[in-house]
């Protein structure tokens, strides 16, 4: 999402030197042979990689590729009577030093227990990886497994990813050990183009400190569960509801809230609602799952529940004010790092488990509550990353044996050096536990656990036509994310058929 690639790095090395930890959303630190893990994390591949070229996505963004430099561990290539696979990184996660030297680690471990097959591991920097990717595929020369990819980053590969369900069914590889919502989010018109490995599900994180100052009972922590408001009176928890605490979390400089007569919106000191603003698919998907893609695969269209979202946010920041103005969003005296919930300066903040990569600096005590509904409908927008293996591998059943191993045996480490949320249900206890060494308030991690079941279906980051074209106008920075909270006054159902149409005249092109 927004975080960006250097606080992502910055997170990794925090995480490595606390305990040889991780970097993307909440953490787990990886060692060499152990993964022990603690600390905070940062983001995941998908955003991240969303902004690259491919060979179908359409021309997008500036162009940097440096030279793809694989990274040789034992040999650059198999011995006789072996198979060589190529592990392709980094599209969006992987690249940090740190991170890095645990895949060096076990690439090493593969190739030492295993004598048919051999991994070659190829590391190219995250500024050109998409580019170069895109290259290697063009000319004939694709690797076999490329990883870790978010949703969005592999979307702009779209059709060049191997259905493994056969794979799946021909090995007997057991998927009752994650989420059924996990597994899902990788069923889609190529075929069963995923295994869950990493996940960060939404979340509604909460200023504690905020919430008692101004005598408010917390938000709920389990799905079903009323809120109790200030009068005693018991109401669901939707987004009607978190406007109403939101206004009166929402504070200016002589101390009145967003409720009360007198309120001075031009002097605001303290927010009370901030949603997941970086992509207006992920944000409109908290409303309700769906596309920007129409039933025949080519026409735009914008789901009702995300111009609902849309305008719920556009009256947060220019009516309500319970939300900061573009303006101050990105005021580096206002919101230093990334998110503006670290700062103290928001009361609830609705995001991604992999934001806790910032926490580790907030003084107030925080904890995570449920995502509020929307008509009676609670949708968890969600964030995941896994490895993939390309179709036109020459080896699939070679490659879907290394893939399984990154996904098994490896899994301990990488998600250490990711810092990424276990999707498999056994080992998410041990990983929760980790980051109670760093979050020693203990934050209410079950929260995230139960907003898997929610997850949005479509997924918000599903595929789309000129995939990376149409990003440059509802993606972080795109024309109307940036439009939306700057410009104040708009006409939101004219801006609503402004974006239909350019997105349905960029597709028009392809």
């Amino acid at each position: 999402m927004r975080a960006t690639r250097t606080t992502a790095a910055i997170a990794v090395l925090a995480l490595l030197a606390a305990a040889c930890g991780g970097s993307t959303p909440t953490t787990q630190p990886a060692s060499g042979d152990t993964a022990q893990a603690s600390t905070p994390a940062s983001e995941p591949a998908s955003e991240a990689a969303s902004t690259a070229a491919s060979p179908d996505a359409g021309a997008s963004g500036e162009a940097s590729p440096p030279a793809n430099t694989p990274i040789p561990i034992g040999g650059s290539t198999a011995a006789p009577g072996q198979t060589e696979i190529r592990w392709y990184c980094c599209l969006g996660g992987g690249d940090a030093p740190e991170q890095v030297d645990v895949e060096k680690r076990v690439v090493e471990k593969f190739n030492q227990s295993h004598d048919k097959i051999h991994v070659t591991f190829e590391a190219v920097p995250y500024a050109g990886a998409n580019d170069a990717l895109a290259t290697e595929i063009a000319s004939g020369n694709g690797p076999d497994i490329v990883g870790p990819v978010g949703i969005g980053g592999a979307n702009a590969f779209h059709g060049q990813w191997l259905d493994l369900a056969p794979l799946i069914q021909q090995n007997s590889y057991d998927l009752s050990g994650f989420p059924p919502d996990a597994v899902q989010t990788y069923k889609l018109d190529e075929g069963q183009v995923g295994i869950p490995f990493a996940i960060y599900p939404s979340v509604l994180f909460y200023d504690k400190a905020l919430f008692d100052e101004a005598g408010l009972n917390p938000p709920p922590h389990a799905y079903g569960d009323k809120y109790t408001m200030p009068d005693g009176s018991k109401v669901d928890w939707t987004y009607d509801t978190v406007k109403q605490i939101a206004k009166i979390l929402t504070v200016d400089k002589n101390g009145k809230d967003a409720s009360q007569d007198g309120f001075d919106a031009s002097n605001i000191v303290q927010w009370g609602f901030e949603p997941q603003r970086d992509d207006l698919r992920g944000m409109g998907a908290y409303f309700g799952g769906g596309s920007l893609v129409g039933a025949d695969g080519k026409t735009a269209q914008i789901p009702d529940p995300w111009k609902a979202a849309w305008s719920y946010w556009y009256d947060s920041m220019w009516k309500d004010h319970i939300s900061m103005t573009g303006p101050v969003y990105s005021s580096p005296d206002i919101n230093p790092q990334d998110y503006p919930f670290f700062t103290g300066k928001v009361a609830m903040s609705e995001n991604f488990l992999w934001s806790t990569y910032g926490l580790g600096d907030l003084k107030e005590d925080w904890d995570m509550g449920i995502v509020p509904s929307y008509k009676g409908k609670v949708t968890a927008a969600f964030n995941a990353d896994t490895f993939r293996i390309l179709k036109d591998t020459k080896h699939p059943n070679e490659a879907f044996e290394v893939l399984t191993y990154l996904l098994g045996d490896a899994a301990p480490d990488l998600l250490g050096a990711y810092g990424g949320m276990p999707a498999r249900t056994a080992q998410q206890q041990a990983f929760f536990d980790s980051q109670d060494q760093t979050f020693t308030q203990k934050p209410d991690w079950n929260v995230a656990v139960q907003g898997i079941q929610y997850a949005d279906q479509p997924n918000f980051e599903s595929y789309m036509p000129a995939y990376n074209e149409t990003l440059g106008l509802v993606g972080s920075g795109g024309k109307y994310t940036t439009k939306w909270q700057t410009e104040q006054g708009l006409d939101m159902n004219a801006e609503f058929e402004s974006l239909r149409s350019e997105i349905q005249a960029i597709w028009d092109k392809q």
